[in-house]
């Protein structure tokens, strides 16, 4: 019986394909609204989780302000107050006064966004982020290494020209051509390559890997612009370790910062695990909104849905008819419009998972996240057309089956 009347709702869907196409697009424009967002929500987490959890939930930032994220009228507050920059002697003296075990601490600097590299008689276009850092930096900040090695302690502190290089100089400067050892020149600089970072990718349309790093000192002594901004990064090695080594390192910088103990902290101290999460709470308000968006849709779906099938019921009154005259049953009636509807609901269902999940991705490779397949939106798809279909087809189904088999054989 099932499939009898499978194979009778392909029959009138193929008999009023135009009123069939449209209400396929109808069901399918909420599905594609909700597994796009949910798609592209899950591409922005799977981007966030791959580029932090590199770093360790291990780690803390100190940095001159606390990270915020706010979700709501899309504008910043201002702030109470305006904080000093972590200056070069606040890292130096940081340095030097924060003893705890088992805990590595890096500081860096962003030196410029637009630096040129050059090499023989080529040059890059000027893209190139110029970063300021120690030892420390590539490790504590999970970066590992496709070709050479990181700057040795004797490199740093003796203020040696060596470079570290993002991998993307593989693709240009360097393509074909092993790059350890190499000369590059920076701002007339000389600086002898030791290392090529592995890939790393984009976040938010920020290259990660057109980058070079050199020494702190040497970073500090080309590009000399006043009121630098300095980070510090510590990593411990063990995460229950995380709480002591933060409150020592809040009381190291206030003794640095020359605070008393009624004055609030004047530098924001970032955990990674909390930079991670409070990210992430954004998608919570896409999730939200995915939702919204779908219930709105998928309900003038149920709507549309439904009339179509009444209107069908209507003009096959007289099949009806003649169907409960040859001695069909009330849910036979019942379940042949039943099965039809659910049939054009799938089919709504399946299209519209197919164009979400191309928009998503399409989205998703435009902003550089990292698409993964939205397994959990698919089946949230499937159940949402499924329930589309059994409320937009229970009224239908329910009113064919009460006609009068005499009156519908009199209909015209």
């Amino acid at each position: 019986m099932l499939k009898e009347n499978i194979k009778v709702a392909l029959h009138s869907i193929r008999s009023q394909m135009l009123r069939t196409v449209l209400t396929i697009f109808i069901i399918a424009l909420g599905i594609t609204a909700l597994v796009s967002i949910l798609t592209l929500v899950a591409a922005f987490k799977n981007t966030l989780s791959s580029d932090f959890s590199s770093m360790g939930a291990n780690g803390f930032n100190i940095r001159q302000y606390e990270m915020e994220v706010r979700i709501g009228n899309g504008r910043r507050q201002e702030r109470e107050k305006i904080n000093p920059i972590i200056s070069y002697p606040d890292i130096k003296a940081f340095k030097e006064k924060y003893y705890y075990p088992l805990a590595d601490v890096s500081s860096f600097f962003v030196a410029t966004s637009n630096a040129e590299v050059k090499y023989d008689n080529q040059k890059t276009d000027p893209e190139i982020t110029i970063v300021g850092a120690d030892e420390f930096y590539a490790p504590n900040s999970g970066l590992e290494f496709q070709f050479g090695r990181n700057f040795t302690p004797f490199e740093v502190n003796n203020n040696q020209n060596v470079c570290v290089l993002g991998s993307d100089f593989m693709k240009g400067l360097f393509q074909n051509i092993n790059p350890i050892d190499k000369i590059v020149s920076i701002r007339g600089n000389k600086f002898r390559v030791v290392g090529v970072l592995k890939e790393k990718g984009s976040t938010f349309g920020n290259s990660q890997d057109l980058r070079v790093i050199i020494p702190l000192q040497i970073a500090r002594s080309i590009y000399t612009q006043p009121n630098i901004n300095y980070n510090l990064r510590v990593n411990v090695l063990k995460q229950e370790l995380l709480g002591d080594a933060i409150n020592e390192a809040t009381l190291v910088m206030r003794q640095i910062r020359k605070l008393n103990p009624v004055e609030e902290n004047n530098f924001g101290i970032q955990r990674s695990d909390e930079l991670i999460n409070q990210i992430l709470s954004i998608t919570i308000a896409l999730n939200v909104a995915a939702i919204a968006i779908g219930i709105i849709t998928i309900f003038g779906s149920s709507i549309a849905l439904m009339n179509i099938m009444l209107v069908s019921v209507s003009e096959r009154t007289r099949e009806i008819g003649i169907r409960k005259a040859l001695g069909a049953k009330r849910s036979t009636i019942a379940m042949q419009f039943f099965t039809e509807t659910v049939v054009v609901g799938q089919l709504g269902g399946f299209v519209g998972i197919i164009l979400g999940m191309l928009i998503g991705y399409g989205v998703a490779n435009l902003l550089d996240f990292v698409f993964v397949v939205p397994w959990g939106a698919m089946i949230a798809a499937v159940i949402v057309s499924f329930l589309v279909a059994v409320i937009s087809g229970l009224f239908p189904a329910i009113k064919a089956a009460k006609q009068d088999p005499i009156e519908s054989l009199r209909y015209e």
